[in-house]
Protein backbone atom coordinates (compact mmCIF):
# COMPACT_ATOMS: atom_id res chain seq x y z
CA UNK A 1 0.00 0.00 0.00
CA UNK A 2 1.47 3.34 -1.08
CA UNK A 3 1.78 6.16 1.41
CA UNK A 4 0.05 9.48 0.54
CA UNK A 5 2.41 12.01 -1.04
CA UNK A 6 1.71 14.72 1.54
CA UNK A 7 2.48 12.35 4.43
CA UNK A 8 5.60 11.11 2.69
CA UNK A 9 6.82 14.69 2.27
CA UNK A 10 6.26 15.33 6.00
CA UNK A 11 8.26 12.22 6.96
CA UNK A 12 11.08 13.33 4.68
CA UNK A 13 11.37 16.98 5.67
CA UNK A 14 10.19 17.47 9.25
CA UNK A 15 12.43 16.71 12.22
CA UNK A 16 9.40 15.89 14.35
CA UNK A 17 8.62 13.02 11.97
CA UNK A 18 11.38 10.96 13.58
CA UNK A 19 9.32 10.75 16.80
CA UNK A 20 6.43 8.58 15.52
CA UNK A 21 8.80 6.59 13.30
CA UNK A 22 11.10 5.79 16.24
CA UNK A 23 8.13 4.78 18.42
CA UNK A 24 6.73 2.48 15.73
CA UNK A 25 10.15 0.89 15.20
CA UNK A 26 10.54 0.43 18.97
CA UNK A 27 7.15 -1.27 19.19
CA UNK A 28 7.90 -3.48 16.19
CA UNK A 29 11.34 -4.44 17.48
CA UNK A 30 10.03 -5.07 20.99
CA UNK A 31 7.34 -7.39 19.62
CA UNK A 32 9.92 -9.00 17.33
CA UNK A 33 12.24 -9.61 20.28
CA UNK A 34 9.47 -11.21 22.35
CA UNK A 35 8.38 -13.40 19.43
CA UNK A 36 11.97 -14.34 18.65
CA UNK A 37 12.71 -15.40 22.24
CA UNK A 38 9.48 -17.42 22.31
CA UNK A 39 10.46 -19.06 19.04
CA UNK A 40 13.91 -20.01 20.37
CA UNK A 41 12.42 -21.44 23.58
CA UNK A 42 9.77 -23.39 21.66
CA UNK A 43 12.22 -24.93 19.20
CA UNK A 44 14.66 -25.75 22.02
CA UNK A 45 11.82 -27.49 23.89
CA UNK A 46 10.88 -29.46 20.75
CA UNK A 47 14.43 -30.79 20.52
CA UNK A 48 15.35 -31.16 24.18
CA UNK A 49 12.23 -31.05 26.34
CA UNK A 50 13.65 -28.03 28.25
CA UNK A 51 13.69 -24.27 27.76
CA UNK A 52 17.51 -24.24 27.92
CA UNK A 53 19.49 -27.44 27.63
CA UNK A 54 22.98 -26.05 28.28
CA UNK A 55 22.99 -26.88 32.01
CA UNK A 56 21.19 -30.23 31.72
CA UNK A 57 24.37 -32.28 31.31
CA UNK A 58 24.94 -35.26 29.03
CA UNK A 59 21.40 -36.62 29.19
CA UNK A 60 18.78 -37.63 26.65
CA UNK A 61 15.72 -35.75 25.49
CA UNK A 62 12.37 -36.91 26.89
CA UNK A 63 10.97 -36.50 23.39
CA UNK A 64 13.39 -39.12 22.01
CA UNK A 65 13.92 -41.53 24.92
CA UNK A 66 15.25 -44.32 22.72
CA UNK A 67 18.16 -42.21 21.47
CA UNK A 68 19.59 -41.29 24.86
CA UNK A 69 22.31 -38.65 24.69
CA UNK A 70 22.86 -39.42 20.97
CA UNK A 71 20.06 -37.02 20.07
CA UNK A 72 22.73 -34.33 20.53
CA UNK A 73 24.43 -35.63 17.39
CA UNK A 74 21.33 -35.30 15.23
CA UNK A 75 19.68 -32.13 16.57
CA UNK A 76 22.06 -29.67 14.80
CA UNK A 77 21.83 -31.70 11.58
CA UNK A 78 18.01 -31.67 11.55
CA UNK A 79 17.90 -27.94 12.30
CA UNK A 80 20.49 -27.26 9.58
CA UNK A 81 18.49 -29.26 7.05
CA UNK A 82 15.61 -26.82 7.60
CA UNK A 83 17.31 -23.42 7.93
CA UNK A 84 20.01 -24.08 5.31
CA UNK A 85 17.65 -24.13 2.29
CA UNK A 86 15.53 -21.37 3.89
CA UNK A 87 18.46 -18.94 4.07
CA UNK A 88 19.93 -19.98 0.72
CA UNK A 89 16.62 -19.51 -1.12
CA UNK A 90 15.14 -16.39 0.46
CA UNK A 91 17.82 -14.26 2.21
CA UNK A 92 21.52 -15.23 2.00
CA UNK A 93 22.38 -12.15 4.09
CA UNK A 94 20.59 -13.81 7.04
CA UNK A 95 23.50 -16.25 7.33
CA UNK A 96 26.14 -15.52 9.94
CA UNK A 97 26.07 -13.17 12.89
CA UNK A 98 24.04 -10.29 11.47
CA UNK A 99 25.66 -7.10 12.78
CA UNK A 100 28.25 -6.76 9.96
CA UNK A 101 25.42 -6.91 7.41
CA UNK A 102 23.67 -4.03 9.19
CA UNK A 103 26.93 -2.04 9.35
CA UNK A 104 27.40 -2.62 5.62
CA UNK A 105 23.84 -1.55 4.82
CA UNK A 106 24.36 1.74 6.68
CA UNK A 107 27.85 2.45 5.34
CA UNK A 108 27.41 1.37 1.72
CA UNK A 109 23.72 0.99 0.86
CA UNK A 110 22.14 4.06 2.42
CA UNK A 111 20.44 1.94 5.10
CA UNK A 112 18.50 -0.25 2.66
CA UNK A 113 17.77 -3.75 4.00
CA UNK A 114 15.29 -6.12 2.35
CA UNK A 115 12.23 -6.49 4.67
CA UNK A 116 12.16 -10.27 4.19
CA UNK A 117 15.48 -10.46 6.09
CA UNK A 118 13.63 -9.94 9.39
CA UNK A 119 11.43 -13.01 8.97
CA UNK A 120 14.11 -15.28 7.50
CA UNK A 121 16.67 -14.24 10.14
CA UNK A 122 14.21 -14.95 12.96
CA UNK A 123 13.32 -18.41 11.70
CA UNK A 124 16.86 -19.41 10.75
CA UNK A 125 18.45 -18.20 14.01
CA UNK A 126 15.73 -19.75 16.19
CA UNK A 127 16.21 -23.08 14.42
CA UNK A 128 19.99 -22.83 14.70
CA UNK A 129 19.99 -21.95 18.42
CA UNK A 130 17.12 -24.31 19.31
CA UNK A 131 18.90 -27.11 17.45
CA UNK A 132 22.10 -26.67 19.45
CA UNK A 133 23.96 -23.93 17.58
CA UNK A 134 26.36 -22.24 20.01
CA UNK A 135 25.50 -18.65 19.08
CA UNK A 136 23.61 -15.74 20.60
CA UNK A 137 20.23 -14.17 20.01
CA UNK A 138 21.44 -10.53 20.14
CA UNK A 139 22.95 -10.37 16.64
CA UNK A 140 19.78 -11.73 15.01
CA UNK A 141 17.46 -9.36 16.88
CA UNK A 142 19.71 -6.44 15.88
CA UNK A 143 19.37 -7.48 12.24
CA UNK A 144 15.63 -8.07 12.67
CA UNK A 145 15.09 -4.66 14.28
CA UNK A 146 17.26 -2.96 11.67
CA UNK A 147 15.26 -4.59 8.87
CA UNK A 148 12.05 -3.32 10.50
CA UNK A 149 13.51 0.20 10.67
CA UNK A 150 14.74 0.06 7.09
CA UNK A 151 11.45 -1.32 5.81
CA UNK A 152 9.46 1.46 7.51
CA UNK A 153 11.88 4.08 6.19
CA UNK A 154 11.65 2.78 2.63
CA UNK A 155 7.85 2.67 2.82
CA UNK A 156 7.72 6.30 3.99
CA UNK A 157 10.32 7.22 1.31
CA UNK A 158 12.67 9.06 3.65
CA UNK A 159 16.11 10.08 2.38
CA UNK A 160 19.21 7.98 2.98
CA UNK A 161 20.46 9.97 5.99
CA UNK A 162 17.16 9.58 7.81
CA UNK A 163 16.89 5.94 6.70
CA UNK A 164 20.22 5.19 8.39
CA UNK A 165 18.89 6.67 11.64
CA UNK A 166 15.81 4.43 11.43
CA UNK A 167 18.05 1.39 10.93
CA UNK A 168 19.95 2.42 14.07
CA UNK A 169 16.63 2.79 15.91
CA UNK A 170 15.88 -0.85 15.14
CA UNK A 171 19.32 -1.97 16.30
CA UNK A 172 18.98 0.00 19.56
CA UNK A 173 15.54 -1.46 20.21
CA UNK A 174 16.86 -4.97 19.64
CA UNK A 175 19.66 -4.68 22.19
CA UNK A 176 17.38 -2.90 24.66
CA UNK A 177 14.60 -5.49 24.50
CA UNK A 178 16.96 -8.48 24.57
CA UNK A 179 19.12 -7.41 27.52
CA UNK A 180 16.48 -5.28 29.26
CA UNK A 181 19.07 -2.51 28.86
CA UNK A 182 17.45 0.65 27.44
CA UNK A 183 20.61 2.74 27.92
CA UNK A 184 23.03 0.29 26.30
CA UNK A 185 20.85 -0.03 23.17
CA UNK A 186 21.36 3.54 21.93
CA UNK A 187 25.11 3.47 22.56
CA UNK A 188 25.40 0.18 20.69
CA UNK A 189 23.55 1.69 17.73
CA UNK A 190 25.52 4.95 17.73
CA UNK A 191 28.93 3.44 18.40
CA UNK A 192 28.77 0.43 16.09
CA UNK A 193 26.00 1.00 13.54
CA UNK A 194 25.87 4.75 12.84
CA UNK A 195 29.38 5.46 14.17
CA UNK A 196 28.14 8.96 14.93
CA UNK A 197 26.76 10.72 18.02
CA UNK A 198 24.67 13.49 16.41
CA UNK A 199 21.97 14.94 18.68
CA UNK A 200 19.11 14.17 16.27
CA UNK A 201 20.22 10.55 15.94
CA UNK A 202 20.64 10.16 19.69
CA UNK A 203 17.12 11.34 20.45
CA UNK A 204 15.55 8.97 17.93
CA UNK A 205 17.48 5.85 18.99
CA UNK A 206 16.81 6.56 22.69
CA UNK A 207 13.08 6.83 22.01
CA UNK A 208 13.07 3.56 20.06
CA UNK A 209 15.17 1.84 22.73
CA UNK A 210 12.90 2.91 25.57
CA UNK A 211 9.78 1.91 23.66
CA UNK A 212 11.16 -1.54 22.85
CA UNK A 213 12.27 -2.08 26.45
CA UNK A 214 8.89 -1.02 27.88
CA UNK A 215 7.05 -3.42 25.58
CA UNK A 216 9.43 -6.31 26.33
CA UNK A 217 9.16 -5.65 30.08
CA UNK A 218 5.36 -5.57 29.87
CA UNK A 219 5.33 -9.01 28.24
CA UNK A 220 8.37 -10.74 29.75
CA UNK A 221 8.67 -8.97 33.10
CA UNK A 222 11.22 -6.59 34.55
CA UNK A 223 13.82 -9.18 35.53
CA UNK A 224 17.32 -8.92 34.01
CA UNK A 225 18.34 -11.68 31.63
CA UNK A 226 20.99 -12.73 34.18
CA UNK A 227 20.95 -12.62 37.99
CA UNK A 228 24.51 -11.50 38.64
CA UNK A 229 26.23 -11.46 42.06
CA UNK A 230 26.85 -8.29 44.04
CA UNK A 231 30.12 -6.54 43.17
CA UNK A 232 32.64 -5.14 45.65
CA UNK A 233 36.29 -4.11 45.44
CA UNK A 234 37.74 -5.49 48.68
CA UNK A 235 41.29 -4.21 48.34
CA UNK A 236 42.80 -1.23 46.41
CA UNK A 237 45.44 -3.61 45.03
CA UNK A 238 42.69 -5.23 42.98
CA UNK A 239 42.68 -2.26 40.61
CA UNK A 240 46.10 -3.37 39.39
CA UNK A 241 44.72 -6.87 38.85
CA UNK A 242 41.81 -5.47 36.83
CA UNK A 243 44.31 -3.73 34.55
CA UNK A 244 46.08 -7.06 34.00
CA UNK A 245 42.69 -8.71 33.49
CA UNK A 246 41.87 -6.19 30.75
CA UNK A 247 45.12 -7.00 28.92
CA UNK A 248 44.57 -10.77 29.16
CA UNK A 249 40.90 -10.72 28.20
CA UNK A 250 41.53 -8.22 25.41
CA UNK A 251 43.93 -10.71 23.86
CA UNK A 252 41.38 -13.50 24.34
CA UNK A 253 38.72 -11.41 22.58
CA UNK A 254 41.00 -10.86 19.59
CA UNK A 255 41.88 -14.57 19.59
CA UNK A 256 38.18 -15.42 19.40
CA UNK A 257 37.77 -13.13 16.39
CA UNK A 258 40.75 -14.67 14.58
CA UNK A 259 39.70 -18.27 15.28
CA UNK A 260 36.12 -17.51 14.19
CA UNK A 261 37.19 -16.52 10.69
CA UNK A 262 39.95 -19.13 10.51
CA UNK A 263 37.35 -21.86 11.08
CA UNK A 264 35.05 -20.23 8.54
CA UNK A 265 37.88 -20.28 5.98
CA UNK A 266 38.57 -23.91 6.78
CA UNK A 267 34.90 -24.80 6.28
CA UNK A 268 34.90 -22.91 2.95
CA UNK A 269 37.99 -24.84 1.86
CA UNK A 270 36.56 -28.24 2.81
CA UNK A 271 33.03 -27.77 1.47
CA UNK A 272 32.55 -28.55 -2.25
CA UNK A 273 28.81 -29.21 -2.44
CA UNK A 274 25.63 -27.06 -2.57
CA UNK A 275 25.59 -24.31 0.05
CA UNK A 276 22.04 -25.11 1.16
CA UNK A 277 23.21 -28.54 2.41
CA UNK A 278 26.21 -27.22 4.33
CA UNK A 279 24.45 -26.55 7.69
CA UNK A 280 22.97 -30.06 7.75
CA UNK A 281 26.23 -31.90 7.01
CA UNK A 282 28.24 -29.59 9.24
CA UNK A 283 25.63 -30.10 11.94
CA UNK A 284 26.96 -33.63 12.47
CA UNK A 285 30.38 -32.20 13.36
CA UNK A 286 28.76 -29.66 15.67
CA UNK A 287 26.76 -32.50 17.24
CA UNK A 288 30.00 -34.31 18.04
CA UNK A 289 31.20 -31.18 19.89
CA UNK A 290 27.93 -31.09 21.85
CA UNK A 291 28.35 -34.74 22.80
CA UNK A 292 31.77 -33.92 24.21
CA UNK A 293 30.73 -30.67 25.93
CA UNK A 294 26.91 -30.43 26.16
CA UNK A 295 27.24 -27.09 27.97
CA UNK A 296 27.79 -25.57 24.51
CA UNK A 297 24.17 -26.22 23.50
CA UNK A 298 22.49 -22.94 22.48
CA UNK A 299 23.23 -19.55 24.01
CA UNK A 300 24.39 -20.91 27.38
CA UNK A 301 23.32 -18.18 29.81
CA UNK A 302 22.86 -20.65 32.73
CA UNK A 303 26.48 -21.77 32.31
CA UNK A 304 27.67 -18.14 32.23
CA UNK A 305 25.79 -17.41 35.44
CA UNK A 306 27.20 -20.49 37.17
CA UNK A 307 30.70 -19.36 36.24
CA UNK A 308 30.41 -15.87 37.73
CA UNK A 309 28.82 -17.38 40.84
CA UNK A 310 32.01 -19.42 41.34
CA UNK A 311 30.50 -22.88 40.79
CA UNK A 312 33.24 -24.20 38.48
CA UNK A 313 36.88 -25.09 39.08
CA UNK A 314 39.69 -23.49 37.07
CA UNK A 315 40.26 -26.41 34.71
CA UNK A 316 36.59 -26.64 33.77
CA UNK A 317 36.38 -22.88 33.21
CA UNK A 318 39.28 -23.06 30.76
CA UNK A 319 37.67 -26.03 29.03
CA UNK A 320 34.43 -24.12 28.63
CA UNK A 321 36.35 -21.12 27.25
CA UNK A 322 38.09 -23.19 24.56
CA UNK A 323 34.94 -25.18 23.79
CA UNK A 324 32.88 -22.00 23.32
CA UNK A 325 35.38 -20.53 20.89
CA UNK A 326 35.39 -23.80 18.93
CA UNK A 327 31.61 -24.37 19.04
CA UNK A 328 30.66 -20.81 18.05
CA UNK A 329 33.27 -20.70 15.28
CA UNK A 330 32.03 -24.03 13.94
CA UNK A 331 28.37 -22.95 14.10
CA UNK A 332 29.13 -19.84 12.03
CA UNK A 333 31.53 -21.73 9.77
CA UNK A 334 28.98 -24.34 8.69
CA UNK A 335 26.53 -21.59 7.70
CA UNK A 336 24.63 -21.19 10.96
CA UNK A 337 22.68 -18.05 11.82
CA UNK A 338 23.21 -16.38 15.18
CA UNK A 339 25.12 -13.68 17.01
CA UNK A 340 28.59 -13.50 18.51
CA UNK A 341 27.68 -10.90 21.15
CA UNK A 342 26.56 -13.45 23.75
CA UNK A 343 29.43 -15.90 23.02
CA UNK A 344 31.84 -13.00 23.57
CA UNK A 345 30.29 -12.33 27.00
CA UNK A 346 30.46 -16.07 27.72
CA UNK A 347 34.15 -16.30 26.81
CA UNK A 348 34.93 -13.24 28.91
CA UNK A 349 33.10 -14.69 31.90
CA UNK A 350 35.06 -17.95 31.68
CA UNK A 351 38.42 -16.20 31.25
CA UNK A 352 37.71 -13.70 34.03
CA UNK A 353 36.40 -16.29 36.48
CA UNK A 354 39.48 -18.47 35.87
CA UNK A 355 41.70 -15.39 36.36
CA UNK A 356 39.92 -14.56 39.61
CA UNK A 357 40.11 -18.14 40.87
CA UNK A 358 43.85 -18.26 40.22
CA UNK A 359 44.23 -14.90 41.97
CA UNK A 360 42.22 -16.15 44.95
CA UNK A 361 44.45 -19.23 45.25
CA UNK A 362 47.60 -17.09 45.15
CA UNK A 363 46.44 -14.11 47.22
CA UNK A 364 43.16 -14.91 49.05
CA UNK A 365 43.51 -11.79 51.18
CA UNK A 366 43.31 -9.57 48.06
CA UNK A 367 41.06 -11.52 45.70
CA UNK A 368 37.98 -12.48 47.67
CA UNK A 369 35.45 -13.13 44.89
CA UNK A 370 36.54 -14.81 41.66
CA UNK A 371 33.12 -14.15 40.16
CA UNK A 372 33.72 -10.39 40.31
CA UNK A 373 36.54 -10.83 37.81
CA UNK A 374 34.27 -12.89 35.58
CA UNK A 375 31.74 -10.08 35.68
CA UNK A 376 34.23 -7.37 34.69
CA UNK A 377 35.81 -9.64 32.08
CA UNK A 378 32.46 -9.90 30.28
CA UNK A 379 32.69 -6.20 29.48
CA UNK A 380 36.42 -6.40 28.76
CA UNK A 381 35.91 -9.22 26.25
CA UNK A 382 33.17 -7.27 24.54
CA UNK A 383 35.34 -4.14 24.41
CA UNK A 384 38.28 -6.09 22.99
CA UNK A 385 36.34 -8.05 20.38
CA UNK A 386 34.10 -5.23 19.13
CA UNK A 387 36.24 -2.22 20.08
CA UNK A 388 33.09 -0.50 21.36
CA UNK A 389 34.20 0.45 24.90
CA UNK A 390 31.28 2.75 25.70
CA UNK A 391 28.75 0.04 24.92
CA UNK A 392 30.76 -2.52 26.90
CA UNK A 393 30.90 -0.34 30.02
CA UNK A 394 27.25 0.71 29.92
CA UNK A 395 25.78 -2.71 29.26
CA UNK A 396 27.64 -4.31 32.19
CA UNK A 397 26.68 -1.40 34.42
CA UNK A 398 23.01 -1.88 33.45
CA UNK A 399 23.20 -5.62 34.03
CA UNK A 400 24.56 -5.20 37.54
CA UNK A 401 22.94 -1.92 38.54
CA UNK A 402 25.88 -1.26 40.85
CA UNK A 403 27.94 1.90 40.61
CA UNK A 404 30.83 0.19 42.42
CA UNK A 405 31.61 -1.74 39.23
CA UNK A 406 32.36 1.39 37.18
CA UNK A 407 36.02 2.02 38.05
CA UNK A 408 37.35 -1.54 37.63
CA UNK A 409 35.12 -2.02 34.59
CA UNK A 410 36.39 1.14 32.89
CA UNK A 411 39.98 0.17 33.63
CA UNK A 412 39.58 -3.34 32.24
CA UNK A 413 37.61 -2.26 29.16
CA UNK A 414 40.06 0.54 28.34
CA UNK A 415 43.00 -1.85 28.56
CA UNK A 416 41.14 -4.48 26.56
CA UNK A 417 40.23 -2.07 23.76
CA UNK A 418 43.80 -0.73 23.74
CA UNK A 419 45.31 -4.21 23.46
CA UNK A 420 42.86 -5.02 20.68
CA UNK A 421 43.92 -1.88 18.81
CA UNK A 422 47.60 -2.79 19.18
CA UNK A 423 47.42 -6.38 18.00
CA UNK A 424 44.64 -6.26 15.41
CA UNK A 425 43.57 -3.71 12.83
CA UNK A 426 40.01 -5.06 12.71
CA UNK A 427 37.24 -6.21 15.06
CA UNK A 428 35.00 -9.24 15.16
CA UNK A 429 32.48 -7.25 13.09
CA UNK A 430 34.64 -5.27 10.66
CA UNK A 431 36.81 -8.28 9.79
CA UNK A 432 33.88 -9.88 7.96
CA UNK A 433 33.54 -6.76 5.82
CA UNK A 434 37.28 -6.39 5.23
CA UNK A 435 37.33 -9.93 3.86
CA UNK A 436 34.91 -8.67 1.18
CA UNK A 437 37.13 -5.67 0.42
CA UNK A 438 34.90 -3.23 2.34
CA UNK A 439 36.59 -0.85 4.77
CA UNK A 440 33.92 1.18 6.59
CA UNK A 441 36.51 3.07 8.64
CA UNK A 442 38.14 4.81 5.69
CA UNK A 443 37.69 4.91 1.98
CA UNK A 444 40.14 2.75 0.06
CA UNK A 445 40.02 5.25 -2.85
CA UNK A 446 39.59 8.99 -2.31
CA UNK A 447 36.13 10.26 -3.25
CA UNK A 448 36.43 12.71 -6.19
CA UNK A 449 32.98 14.11 -5.36
CA UNK A 450 33.63 14.83 -1.66
CA UNK A 451 32.35 18.26 -0.65
CA UNK A 452 31.39 19.29 -4.22
CA UNK A 453 27.79 20.38 -4.69
CA UNK A 454 25.88 19.89 -7.92
CA UNK A 455 26.12 23.66 -8.61
CA UNK A 456 26.71 24.18 -12.33
CA UNK A 457 25.53 20.67 -13.14
CA UNK A 458 21.88 21.72 -12.68
CA UNK A 459 20.03 22.13 -15.97
CA UNK A 460 16.57 23.42 -16.83
CA UNK A 461 13.62 21.28 -15.77
CA UNK A 462 11.07 20.01 -18.29
CA UNK A 463 7.67 21.66 -18.27
CA UNK A 464 5.65 20.24 -15.35
CA UNK A 465 2.35 18.38 -15.65
CA UNK A 466 -0.62 19.70 -13.60
CA UNK A 467 -1.71 17.15 -11.00
CA UNK A 468 -5.32 17.01 -12.32
CA UNK A 469 -4.23 15.93 -15.81
CA UNK A 470 -5.85 12.71 -17.01
CA UNK A 471 -3.75 9.81 -18.25
CA UNK A 472 -4.48 10.29 -21.96
CA UNK A 473 -3.45 13.95 -21.90
CA UNK A 474 -0.38 13.13 -19.79
CA UNK A 475 0.66 10.47 -22.31
CA UNK A 476 0.54 13.12 -25.05
CA UNK A 477 2.67 15.49 -22.97
CA UNK A 478 5.26 12.77 -22.33
CA UNK A 479 5.28 11.87 -26.04
CA UNK A 480 6.17 15.47 -26.93
CA UNK A 481 8.78 15.76 -24.16
CA UNK A 482 12.43 14.86 -24.58
CA UNK A 483 12.43 13.28 -21.11
CA UNK A 484 10.72 10.04 -19.98
CA UNK A 485 10.19 11.51 -16.49
CA UNK A 486 8.56 14.88 -15.77
CA UNK A 487 7.57 16.67 -12.54
CA UNK A 488 3.97 16.98 -11.36
CA UNK A 489 2.76 20.19 -9.65
CA UNK A 490 -0.49 21.34 -8.09
CA UNK A 491 -2.38 24.49 -9.06
CA UNK A 492 -0.12 26.57 -6.85
CA UNK A 493 3.02 25.23 -8.51
CA UNK A 494 4.01 23.06 -5.52
CA UNK A 495 5.89 19.87 -6.33
CA UNK A 496 3.82 16.68 -5.97
CA UNK A 497 6.24 14.11 -7.40
CA UNK A 498 7.16 12.78 -10.82
CA UNK A 499 5.35 10.78 -13.46
CA UNK A 500 6.96 8.54 -16.07
CA UNK A 501 5.88 7.23 -19.45
CA UNK A 502 6.11 3.69 -18.08
CA UNK A 503 3.95 4.56 -15.08
CA UNK A 504 1.28 6.10 -17.34
CA UNK A 505 1.33 3.09 -19.67
CA UNK A 506 0.85 0.69 -16.73
CA UNK A 507 -1.96 2.81 -15.23
CA UNK A 508 -3.81 2.94 -18.56
CA UNK A 509 -4.23 -0.84 -18.39
CA UNK A 510 -6.46 -0.44 -15.32
CA UNK A 511 -10.26 -0.75 -15.78
CA UNK A 512 -10.73 2.66 -14.13
CA UNK A 513 -8.01 4.37 -16.17
CA UNK A 514 -10.35 7.13 -17.44
CA UNK A 515 -10.93 8.38 -13.88
CA UNK A 516 -7.24 8.34 -12.89
CA UNK A 517 -5.15 11.52 -12.79
CA UNK A 518 -1.38 11.87 -12.63
CA UNK A 519 -1.64 12.91 -8.96
CA UNK A 520 -2.70 9.36 -8.14
CA UNK A 521 0.26 7.70 -9.86
CA UNK A 522 2.97 10.28 -9.15
CA UNK A 523 6.05 8.89 -7.38
CA UNK A 524 8.48 10.65 -5.04
CA UNK A 525 12.05 9.74 -6.02
CA UNK A 526 14.83 10.55 -3.58
CA UNK A 527 15.07 14.31 -3.20
CA UNK A 528 17.99 16.30 -4.62
CA UNK A 529 18.49 19.99 -3.78
CA UNK A 530 20.89 22.62 -5.06
CA UNK A 531 23.03 22.01 -1.96
CA UNK A 532 23.33 18.26 -2.56
CA UNK A 533 26.84 16.99 -3.24
CA UNK A 534 27.77 15.24 -6.47
CA UNK A 535 28.04 11.85 -4.80
CA UNK A 536 24.62 12.34 -3.11
CA UNK A 537 23.12 13.17 -6.50
CA UNK A 538 24.65 10.09 -8.12
CA UNK A 539 23.40 7.89 -5.27
CA UNK A 540 19.89 9.35 -5.64
CA UNK A 541 20.02 8.68 -9.40
CA UNK A 542 20.99 5.03 -8.95
CA UNK A 543 17.51 3.94 -10.09
CA UNK A 544 17.04 6.83 -12.54
CA UNK A 545 20.14 6.57 -14.72
CA UNK A 546 18.28 7.30 -17.96
CA UNK A 547 15.87 9.96 -16.73
CA UNK A 548 17.63 12.18 -14.22
CA UNK A 549 15.86 13.78 -11.27
CA UNK A 550 14.27 17.11 -10.40
CA UNK A 551 16.30 19.54 -8.28
CA UNK A 552 14.14 20.98 -5.50
CA UNK A 553 14.39 24.07 -3.35
CA UNK A 554 15.41 23.86 0.31
CA UNK A 555 11.81 23.21 1.39
CA UNK A 556 11.30 20.46 -1.21
CA UNK A 557 8.25 22.39 -2.45
CA UNK A 558 9.27 23.67 -5.90
CA UNK A 559 11.30 22.37 -8.84
CA UNK A 560 14.24 24.65 -9.60
CA UNK A 561 16.11 22.53 -12.15
CA UNK A 562 17.01 19.06 -13.40
CA UNK A 563 20.09 16.88 -12.89
CA UNK A 564 21.33 13.93 -14.98
CA UNK A 565 24.33 11.60 -14.91
CA UNK A 566 25.73 13.32 -17.99
CA UNK A 567 25.49 16.74 -16.31
CA UNK A 568 27.37 15.47 -13.24
CA UNK A 569 30.16 13.83 -15.27
CA UNK A 570 30.53 16.87 -17.54
CA UNK A 571 30.83 19.15 -14.51
CA UNK A 572 33.39 16.82 -12.89
CA UNK A 573 35.59 16.79 -16.02
CA UNK A 574 35.57 20.58 -16.15
CA UNK A 575 36.94 20.94 -12.59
Amino acid sequence: MAIPLSLSRWFRTERAALVPLAVVIGLGTGLGSVAFRWLITSITWLFTGTDDFSDAGRVGSPHFPGMGMWFLLLAPMIAGAVYGPLVYRFAPEAKGHGVPEVMYAVAQRGGRIAPRVALVKALASALCIGGGGSVGREGPIVQIGSAIGSGLGQWTRVDSDRLKVLVACGAAGGISATFNAPLAGPFFALELILRDFAAESFGAVVLSSVTASLLARAVLGDDPFLSLPAFTVHNPAEYGLYIVLGVVVGAVGVLFSKVLYLVEDLCDWVWRWPEWARPAVGGLVLGAVLLAVPQMYGVGYPILQNAVEGKYVIGFLLLLLVAKIAATSLTIGIGGSGGVFAPTLFIGAMAGSAFGAIGHDIAPGIVVSAGAYGLVAMGAALGGATRAPITAVIILFELTGEYSIILPLMLAVAMSAGVSQLISKDTIYTRKLLRRGIDIDKAVHPDPFEGQTIGRAVGPAPDPVPDDTDLEAAAGILADSDRPLVPVVDEGGLYRGCVSARGIAEAMQLPSARAVTVAQIAELPEAVTADSTLDEALEAMADHAGTGLPVLDADHDRVVGWITHRDVLTTLRSR
